[in-house]
Formats: C-alpha cells, sequence, structure tokens
C-alpha cells in the first residue's frame, strides 16, 4: 500500500506525572516509556486517566508535578513559559485524533488537511493540495476531497482526521477512543488504517476498548486505574492471564 508521510519515530517517556483536578489525583504519580515505533493500548475503567493522560503529553493540558519526554522535547512541571514553548514543539511531532473528530464545519474534507500545512509548515497551496490529496487516498477518500463533514459518515470523518493529523508529518499518533462512536464496520475502516500506519513504524499511543485490535495491533498493553499503571505487558499475557485482580474485573465486565 506505500509508504505514510511519517517522519523519524520519537520514543516518549513519562515520569512520575500528577494531574490534580482540585482535591481528586487523575493522574498519580504515573510512569510509562513507550519506544520509538512501539504501539501502545491504553485500557482501563472509565475515569483511570487514559484520556488526561494523552492531553498532557501532547502539551494540552498543564500537568503538576514530574516530566514528560517526547523525542528531544521536555516538558516539565511548575515552568509554564517552558511547557507552553515545548508543548509547541511536541505537538508538531505527535498528532492527537479525537473521538469527536473536531474537523472544521466550514472546510471541505481537504481543507481541513492543508490548513495546517500551509499555516505552520509553511508549505505552498499546491504542495499542502498535493500533500492533503495523497493522504486522502491513502485513507481511501479521494473521491471524498470536496465533501463537507456533515456529508461524511463518522468512520469517514474519523479518517480525515487521521489525515489531518499526518498532513503534519508527526512522529507518532495519540489516539483518544477514536472508534468509541461507530458502528462495527466503520470501525473496522478506521482500525485499519492504525495497523498500517503501525506496519510502517510509526510511534502509536492508542486508548481504546477494542481488545480486538489490542490483542492484534499493539506490541503491549498497559492498563490504567485510579492514575496508575497497575498492568502493563504483551496482549497476550495482559488479556489472557493478568496478574492483577482490577484487571480481572474490568476485563471480565468487557469481554462478557
Amino acid at each position: 500500500m506505500g509508504k505514510w508521510i511519517v517522519s523519524q519515530a520519537a520514543e516518549v517517556v513519562i515520569e512520575g506525572v500528577v494531574k490534580r483536578f482540585g482535591r481528586r489525583a487523575v493522574l498519580d504519580g504515573l510512569d510509562l516509556r513507550v519506544a520509538s515505533g512501539e504501539t501502545v493500548a491504553l485500557v482501563g475503567p472509565s475515569g483511570g486517566g487514559k484520556s488526561t493522560l494523552l492531553r498532557v503529553i501532547n502539551g494540552l493540558t498543564p500537568f503538576d508535578e514530574g516530566r514528560i519526554r517526547v523525542g528531544p522535547h521536555i516538558l516539565e512541571a511548575h515552568d509554564g513559559r517552558a511547557q507552553r514553548a515545548a508543548a509547541r514543539q511536541v505537538r508538531q511531532r505527535f498528532g492527537m485524533v479525537f473521538q469527536d473528530f473536531q474537523l472544521f464545519p466550514h472546510f471541505t474534507a481537504l481543507g481541513n488537511i492543508v490548513e495546517a500545512p500551509r499555516h505552520v509548515l509553511g508549505l505552498s497551496a499546491e504542495e499542502s493540495r498535493q500533500r492533503g490529496m495523497a493522504l486522502l487516498a491513502r485513507v481511501g477518500l479521494a473521491d471524498r476531497a470536496e465533501a463537507y463533514p456533515n456529508e461524511l459518515s463518522g468512520g469517514q470523518k474519523q479518517r480525515v482526521a487521521i489525515a489531518r493529523a499526518l498532513a503534519m508529518q508527526p512522529a507518532g499518533l495519540l489516539c483518544d477512543e477514536i472508534t468509541s462512536a461507530l458502528d462495527p464496520e466503520l470501525k473496522g475502516e478506521v482500525l485499519a488504517v492504525l495497523e498500517d500506519l503501525r506496519g510502517d513504524g510509526m510511534t502509536l499511543i492508542v486508548v481504546t476498548h477494542e481488545m480486538g485490535f489490542a490483542r492484534h495491533a499493539a506490541d503491549r498493553i498497559v492498563v490504567l486505574d485510579e492514575g496508575r499503571v497497575i498492568e502493563d505487558g504483551p496482549p497476550g499475557q495482559v488479556l489472557d492471564s493478568p496478574q492483577k485482580e482490577r484487571t480481572r474485573r474490568f476485563l471480565s465486565r468487557l469481554l462478557v
């Protein structure tokens, strides 16, 4: 199927990260390392900190303690100005794809993709258009370039959102429950795109409840509960022989 437009993959290292909302620690001294080119599925009970973790990695949410390194860029707590500057660099290296698509409704599919490369990377209109069309073709939507979001299905919107993130030539993607609002057939379309990205060596951190995808496409499954990693290992081990009772209870409800 050819290669994606992917820059050199980046390692992500999270050390002692704490994020509080009021008195509640949503992330509670969390440590995690994701190797370059690795696919990690983040799973666990609702409210366990999964989405918040993606947002602090991407610099969208400040954190209270700890340190995050994304490739050469470092985010540290208690240094607001430096954290904001580093966050801008991180967001150019790691794209983020959201559950609710977050497409601009007044732009076409192609328009959503070309906006950032033109204004952030400084590409010409023709260069950004060529890149956008190539990415739409890669997600199977070349014929929908001039369609507006309200003319697309949920699966098509999500594939446009992935193409938009890839237009910045990221080293990795952070995906937050990007199939949870889709029916089974459309989920398959989106998960196939992620598996293709994995094959090309992109670093992927995916919050998901799709255990089939986690089993077959992830290198590791990391289980978060109450802001901490409670289980971390190969998919077969975590899904078939979990070590922690909390993981067993979570999976028993999910896999019924």
